[in-house]
């Protein structure tokens, strides 16, 4: 059969990313992407030029002006597709992605005789990585900023007010799946907030190291071209102007311990999300939410009644794919042999892709939270069915007025005995040689109104 050779578009397209799902994740593309790695590319040579014309010390650079400074910085906040396709014819003859930038920007800078006067100092002394790691680490801190932590703050916040709005309503709890002491529905979407606040704040604290010293991390070229010049003060500047860690130690990368940091805490975040996808999914099946129906939608192709948890499946598959790429990005980054291989450098341009599938998941996520209504008649009717879980507030007053085998005597009374009635726990309270005080206490406990301060915690979230 002849091979058919399809144009790309949202049908043909080999990743779910840029076809089906292309809509819900595009804005990511202007981090990842390789046009946004080239852009990037562009703007971290133009800054090194700038850095080094500005260094007084270096008298065989011209300080440039501010003139020339804004012709560099227009370059580099224009940069458009048709840029990056110029960068792209010039790759398929250098064969090499960064050196093509270099040449480039030669061209652009052509016509400015002051600035053409100093292009042979474009990535001067530069090895390619002293150019992509600040790529990576640019990459990563503008897509934290600008659309992953405000993609997690929209859920959370979500969250927060479903904690609000269903604080006061009683919800059986299910340790280990069984019957177990209530809560309610707001303190447990609480729960959620608080886990996923520790956890975005972990992500946001993540400092990234970045590096711009030489081919093995020693200043070998620099120094042997000016070598009275402090170039590692030079390097530490440049880096923290570009609000990055300095790393003083290095081989000839920098040896991603902080992307790694990086994608383990984004990990730990869509592990809180994929607990929460569940516990909703779990929820929804036992009846205690309902989903809104949305006019037109089809449930199943052969059950007309069905409205299936799709949003939360959805989430939870593509937040465990995201974390099979976190997981694996996060183990093998730190890992190069000698002082540079080439394996890191096909597992970066998977960034994008591992965060794709969390933004996807956090948006299919804030979808079915949108649907989502609990149904008090259901979570009563499940309470009201579970009298005996009572017997652990029983048995507790009882220990209080000094009864020792209150803990047996409540295990002979319901252990693995369900449909135990109000009744029979009723005559049992009455029989109890505590306080009359006490045992009015008792009898008012009711599986609804069992929930300690849950009610509390859920609004002060």
């Amino acid at each position: 059969m002849a091979q058919l050779i399809m144009a790309l578009s949202p049908l043909t397209a080999l990743s779910p990313l840029d076809g089906r799902y292309h809509s819900k994740v595009a804005a990511l593309s202007e981090y990842f992407s390789e046009f946004g790695l080239i852009r990037y590319r562009v703007k971290v040579e133009i800054e090194w030029l700038k850095a080094i014309s500005a260094a007084t010390q270096l008298t065989d650079i011209a300080a440039l002006s501010t003139d020339s400074i804004k012709h560099l910085d227009d370059l580099a906040r224009d940069f458009s597709i048709d840029d990056a396709e110029s960068i792209k014819a010039i790759e398929s003859r250098t064969n090499h992605d960064v050196k093509a930038i270099e040449y480039w920007l030669r061209e652009r800078l052509a016509a400015d005789p002051e600035a053409a006067a100093i292009t042979r100092f474009i990535h001067f002394a530069c090895t390619s990585e002293d150019i992509n790691n600040l790529c990576h680490a640019l990459m990563l801190r503008d897509s934290r900023q600008q659309l992953i932590l405000p993609s997690i703050d929209k859920l959370t916040e979500k969250l927060r007010t479903l904690a609000h709005a269903y604080a006061d309503i009683p919800m059986l709890s299910r340790t280990h799946g069984q019957s177990a002491t209530p809560t309610t529905v707001g303190k447990e979407f609480a729960n959620f907030v608080h886990r996923l606040r520790r956890q975005r704040e972990r992500v946001a604290e993540v400092k990234l190291p970045a590096k711009i010293n030489g081919a093995v991390g020693n200043y070998n070229a620099h120094l042997a071209a000016y070598p009275d010049f402090d170039w590692e003060t030079l390097s530490r500047q440049f880096i923290e102007s570009l609000d990055f860690e300095h790393n003083a130690y290095t081989t000839q990368i920098e040896p991603h311990d902080g992307i790694a940091t990086l994608m383990d805490a984004y990990a730990g975040l869509n592990t809180v999300l994929i607990d929460l996808t569940r516990d909703i999914w779990s929820y929804i099946s036992v009846g205690y939410f309902k989903q809104r129906v949305k006019e037109n939608e089809v449930g199943s192709s052969t059950m007309p009644h069905k409205v299936n948890p799709i949003d939360f499946e959805n989430a939870e598959g593509n937040l465990g794919l995201s974390n099979a790429l976190l997981n694996h990005l996060s183990a093998k980054l730190p890992i190069s042999r000698w002082q540079r291989d080439l394996t890191d450098s096909t597992v970066l341009r998977n960034m994008g892709t591992a965060l794709g599938y969390a933004v996807l998941a956090y948006d299919s996520c804030m979808r079915g939270l949108e649907k989502l209504e609990a149904d008090p008649s259901r979570l009563a009717e499940d309470l009201d069915d579970v009298w005996e879980i009572l017997a652990e507030p029983i048995q507790t007053v009882m220990k209080r007025f000094g009864i020792d085998d209150a803990y047996e005597q409540l295990k002979a009374l319901t252990r693995g005995k369900s449909g135990i009635s109000k009744d029979a726990l009723h005559a049992f309270i009455r029989e109890l040689s505590i306080p009359d005080a006490e045992k009015d206490h008792l009898l008012s406990i009711t599986p609804a109104n069992y929930i300690g301060n849950a009610a509390t915690l859920a609004r002060r979230i």
